[in-house]
């Protein structure tokens, strides 16, 4: 499969977490005017709610990534989905949040 270089570098929300070497999880990413969702991979496994960093294409809907901290908080949110460790954050697909995430 070709390689889809446009998803390298961008930061995504795990969707269904990663097991390792055991399967791949599934990450949200921001690409292309959308959102699109991918195949994720990583060395270890990682939390659904995990903010991660593609390092890598494996083809057309798959990626490597690791774990990302991003210093400056600039991260893509999944409506309903808080952050881990976020328990102050309520928000939801159908109303503003209360509080903010």
């Amino acid at each position: 499969m070709e390689r889809d270089e446009s998803s390298i570098g961008r930061v995504g929300v795990l969707l269904v977490g990663t097991r390792g070497d055991a399967g791949p999880g599934e990450v949200l990413i921001k690409i292309r005017g959308g959102s699109e969702a991918f195949l994720a991979w990583s060395e270890k496994p990682l939390p659904r709610g995990a903010t991660v960093l593609v390092i890598e294409s494996r083809g057309a809907r798959a990626v490597d990534v690791i774990e990302w901290e991003d210093a400056l908080g600039d991260s893509p949110r999944i409506p309903g989905l808080p952050l881990l460790g976020d328990e102050r954050c309520s928000a939801t697909v159908f109303q503003r949040p209360t509080r903010p995430c």
